[in-house]
């Protein structure tokens, strides 16, 4: 594929154009067509450019698994505008941050934030405030049983001149959208936030082409083992992620076949809907996947149809392999990336998948294995950080040039960022993880900067230092421990107060689940903290407790 010439959107509409009445999406038992799907993204591509949404303007998507997150995500990259998908739990503190850094004017949100994004208005006037509810496209009879039912979460909004109603907007819309001129290699598409080394969260843009090009090669992956226009997926990973909306596009969309798609993780639904789509295709963390391992009623579900389930996000154990295999006769594949370079390998599926690797590089990247110290390559099969590159991926994050430097480098001419992972590659060209870097933490699907973490507990005027690490945690990957300093004259100060500062300005799974006092946190002589030598001591701590 000349990926140049392409946009994800494009992609996806040819899949409209070859199966326009097969099921795109089932979503808490409605079913939309791709036909239906690509009326309401052009109403609602036409809608926003209504609203003067035009070329490379920043609209931040602040919602949850739906319809309405799909519809708005093409709806924008039609206009030639550019997404910024968040999470939907940030806090108007996390907010604000972004929407300044990448001068966004129009905040998709539910009704359930909206509170938080009327508090980021307040400080800083946004254009237009579009909002909607989980429930606001299922059919009128649904919405009426889940009100009687108080199923709905429903939150509260007020009226304003900026502020629009998703619905009202596609419902009053023309047909379709101008046509927009777009340079896939040039414009970009998305700017997606990741943990910062210096306390803030990072920019990483993204051109149509960045997506693309790996979209392409995971599609290369499938090709043959899914079953083109026939077959079912289900999305249980949120899709401001880069894992999960890749491969909601790469396996699902893009070949015409049906998404069931989860608003929230939770078990007995998601087992609930794999036996009654009979879904085939899966994508998960390694806590998903031990979840339904774990889960007391699994045994009342049929999911003998799952064949193709990935895993991904975090290190694999190998008991939950083992233990997916023997339940399912099938083994857990695996996909590996970052928001940098978006997805860089997969397990091939027309071969038995090694559980100690992450699979093979896909084509349109390229990686190294350098000493950290000197950028030199390794010895082949020996231990060293993975570096990537390709001719497709931006090579800077959005507005800070510090963290740039820190994070790529020029090698024989190529930029290639630095992944901060330790990794062997293996005779058969497979990327065997070996450890992470001690900055992050990977807490369930999260992977989590530990200097945000302590940036905003040094922020709390009776703290003079901390340090974040994380603590091995079968179920969950990690736990986030934070080791405090406080100040001579600091007084009344406890876990609990630092703990209720954090949820002021953190997103909830950023929150420390264990807090510790100290005298003194170790540092290198040039005063850098030493984040590892407390990593490495809480593992001491472990293993002599085990």
């Amino acid at each position: 594929m000349e990926y140049e010439k392409h946009c994800t959107f494009t992609l996806f509409e040819e899949a409209c154009r070859k199966y326009p009445d097969n099921d795109a999406i089932i979503y808490l038992g409605r079913k939309f067509s791709y036909r239906f799907l690509q009326q309401l993204i052009d109403r609602f591509a036409a809608a926003l450019h209504g609203l003067g949404v035009g070329h490379q303007d920043k609209v931040m998507l602040y919602l949850s698994n739906s319809p309405q997150w799909i519809i708005a995500n093409f709806a924008i990259q039609k206009l030639g505008a550019v997404v910024v998908p968040v999470s939907p739990i940030y806090t108007s503190h996390e907010l604000l941050y972004m929407v300044k850094d990448a001068g966004v004017k129009t905040v998709i949100c539910l009704d359930t934030n909206f509170g938080y994004v009327k508090e980021v208005d307040r400080q800083h006037p946004l254009k237009h405030i579009i909002v909607t509810n989980l429930t606001d496209l299922l059919y009128a009879w649904q919405k009426l049983f889940g009100t009687l039912l108080d199923r709905i979460p429903k939150g509260s909004t007020v009226r304003g001149d900026n502020i629009h109603s998703f619905n009202e907007l596609i419902r009053k819309a023309p047909a379709g959208p101008p046509a927009a001129e777009i340079d896939p290699a040039r414009d970009l598409a998305y700017i997606m936030y990741t943990g910062g080394t210096t306390g803030f969260p990072k920019g990483v843009p993204g051109s149509h082409v960045s997506e693309v090009s790996y979209i392409a090669d995971v599609m290369d992956v499938f090709s043959g083992h899914i079953r083109e226009g026939d077959d079912t997926m289900i999305m249980v990973n949120p899709l401001f992620h880069i894992m999960a909306k890749g491969f909601l596009l790469a396996a699902g969309l893009n070949f015409g076949i049906t998404v069931v798609l989860m608003p929230i993780p939770e078990i007995d639904p998601v087992l609930r809907e794999i036996e009654r789509f009979r879904v085939r295709w899966m994508l998960g963390v390694p806590a998903l996947y031990r979840m339904i391992l774990e889960n007391d009623r699994l045994d009342s579900y049929d999911i003998s149809s799952l064949k193709y389930c990935y895993c991904g996000g975090d290190v694999l154990p190998g008991e939950i392999f083992k233990r997916w295999r023997e339940l399912t006769g099938h083994p857990l594949y695996q996909v590996y990336g970052s928001t940098e370079v978006g997805h860089l390998t997969y397990s091939r599926l027309d071969r038995e998948p090694d559980p100690k690797t992450v699979g093979s590089i896909l084509p349109s990247r390229r990686c190294l294995v350098v000493d950290p110290e000197t950028l030199e390559l390794v010895p082949a099969g020996e231990t060293g950080e993975l570096l990537v590159t390709s001719p497709y991926t931006n090579k800077s994050y959005w507005n800070k040039p510090q963290e740039t430097e820190l994070s790529y480098v020029k090698i024989d001419g190529e930029i290639f960022y630095r992944m901060g992972d330790y990794v062997r590659l293996t005779e058969s060209g497979e990327i065997q993880f070996v450890e992470r870097t001690a900055d992050t933490i990977k807490y369930k699907a999260y992977r989590i900067s530990a200097s945000e973490i302590e940036a905003a507990l040094q922020d709390h005027p009776t703290v003079m230092g901390a340090c974040v690490v994380g603590i091995p945690d079968a179920s969950c990957g990690e736990r986030i421990k934070a080791i405090v300093v406080l100040k001579e004259d600091a007084k009344g100060v406890d876990g609990e107060t630092l703990t209720g500062w954090c949820r002021k300005r953190l997103a909830p799974y950023k929150i420390p689940h264990y807090i510790e006092f100290r005298d003194m946190l170790p540092k290198s002589k040039v005063g850098k903290l030493l984040r590892r030598e407390i990593r490495d001591e809480e593992k001491r701590k472990e293993s002599q407790a085990g």
